[in-house]
């Protein structure tokens, strides 16, 4: 008799995911019949910075901008089915994006919904950065002078596992280790013991895989001819089948295109390791190197193999600063000699900038002659002499420290549509706020996480 189940879903794997994602995620784990749980990664390392910019604006904001949208659809079917949901969709505000949900929740008639608040991750005024230890190359990165927006911890599962023990039917965090959002819940169903190294490594493990959504369902993997998949546009996205022991099988949502194979779940495996002997997350080290694949049927691949090593004993932060401005402006030229007139307009915006004593850094690509791969001087649009191409989009990039400066050089773009070469059109511009990251290893004893629980009805007041 095969060991019982957990099944760990996975609704977004990054801020900006698709919204309908989670609902065909919902639907097989309901299906299933299964102990469950749903969880949402969305947030990047610059992530949180830009909501403390927003929650600086209104306290009541601050958290995944997509929450509503995410949530409604599929609240009210997980708690029906008991399947909990996890996610740092809390970005800089935690308790706000927990009374977001307690609204939904009140709305659709569940004012007793339990809803787990995991805080402590934010640690700008309990740490001084100066004097800490910064994380791999980040030393290189010069924050000197720049005013901190955001100083967060990656949080280890413990918290999200407290507040599941006092009966969180939802769990809002903000920055949390990525893979400790599908461990929590195992480790809260099978009761896997904190230093378990080897049950949590599998855990971990399924985190790791689940976390960036469907990119081990054929996303960032499919190309058209090589490596083809079924109805890309419907996408699914991933669920873990693990067992008490630490068994592992990849799946995805039923009735959703993609695929799950060996040749995704390597990729996702290796994504952002750079040591697969040694990779680290809060809650257990990974040793991937003993790992073996089985396709055991279609869209079902078993892990085999995954070692677990000790914790870390030092949590990493990241702390983001004020970076400056970054103003950005495109604009088109289309048919006969596009080649000459988009090089001319690009000779015409470095002038203007230069004249016009605009104390910036600038970058111009011409798009469809070479942009990703050129250098900032533009060596490769500047030496083409291929067939020419039916049209171009030029950009202008600009940074700096003054706002109006990087605004100013943007809009010269925009005056092209008069002052520039023929057929010039389709401008736009935009001025950004940008952010600089750098982290750090801190003692794990110096990160004091919380997890209250409470019902919705009580945070909808």
């Amino acid at each position: 008799m095969s060991a019982p189940l957990f099944l760990v879903g996975n609704g977004a794997g990054f801020s900006g995911d698709r919204i309908d994602a989670p609902i065909p995620v919902v639907r097989t784990l309901v299906r299933r019949g299964l102990p469950a749980a749903l969880f949402f990664e969305v947030l990047g390392e610059r992530t949180v910075a830009l909501a403390q910019l927003e929650r600086r604006r209104d306290p009541e904001a601050g958290f995944e901008p997509m929450l509503e949208r995410l949530i409604e659809p599929i609240l009210k079917p997980c708690a029906e089915n008991l399947i909990k949901i996890i996610g740092n969709f809390g970005g800089a505000n935690p308790a706000a994006a927990a009374r977001c949900i307690a609204r939904i929740a009140v709305r659709q008639g569940l004012p007793d919904l339990k809803i787990g608040v995991v805080e402590g991750d934010d640690v700008r005024s309990a740490l001084d950065l100066a004097a800490l230890q910064p994380f791999e190359a980040d030393a290189t990165i010069d924050v000197e002078g720049r005013a901190l927006v955001a100083a967060n911890a990656y949080l280890d599962a413990q918290p999200i596992v407290d507040a599941l023990r006092q009966g969180a039917d939802v769990v809002v965090t903000g920055r949390t280790g990525d893979p400790s959002l599908a461990l929590a819940p195992l480790i809260h169903h099978f009761g896997w013991s904190a230093d378990d190294w080897q049950r949590l490594a599998a855990g971990a493990t399924a985190g790791h895989l689940l976390e960036c959504g469907s990119q081990i369902c054929g996303g960032v993997f499919f190309d058209p001819g090589y490596k083809d998949i079924p109805d890309p546009a419907n996408i699914g996205f991933p669920i873990a089948e693990v067992d008490e022991g630490g068994g592992l099988v990849l799946t995805k949502a039923e009735d959703t295109g993609g695929l799950v194979d060996l040749r995704t779940v390597k990729e996702q495996l290796l994504y952002e390791v750079h040591d697969p002997a040694c990779y680290v997350t809060p809650d257990v080290t990974i040793d991937m190197t003993g790992i073996s694949l089985e396709q055991e049927g279609p869209d079902r691949v078993r892990i085999n193999g995954v070692r677990g090593l000790k914790r870390p004993e030092q949590i990493k932060v990241t702390a983001c600063f004020e970076g400056g401005w970054l103003g950005e402006g495109e604009v088109s030229v289309a048919g006969p000699n596009c080649v000459a007139r988009a090089r001319a307009i690009a000779d015409v915006l470095e002038e203007r900038i230069r004249r016009r004593g605009l104390d910036v850094r600038s970058r111009v690509d011409i798009i469809g002659l070479a942009s990703v791969h050129d250098s900032d001087d533009g060596a490769l649009w500047r030496a083409h002499d291929g067939p020419e191409p039916r049209d171009l989009r030029i950009r202008l990039a600009a940074a700096g420290d003054s706002r109006d400066d990087a605004d100013q050089a943007a809009r010269e773009v925009l005056a092209l549509l008069c002052c520039g070469p023929a057929g010039t059109g389709g401008a736009r511009w935009r001025t950004t706020q940008r952010i600089s990251t750098r982290s750090y290893l801190v003692p794990r004893a110096s990160i004091r996480p919380s997890a209250t629980c409470h019902t919705s009805g009580e945070l909808a007041q």
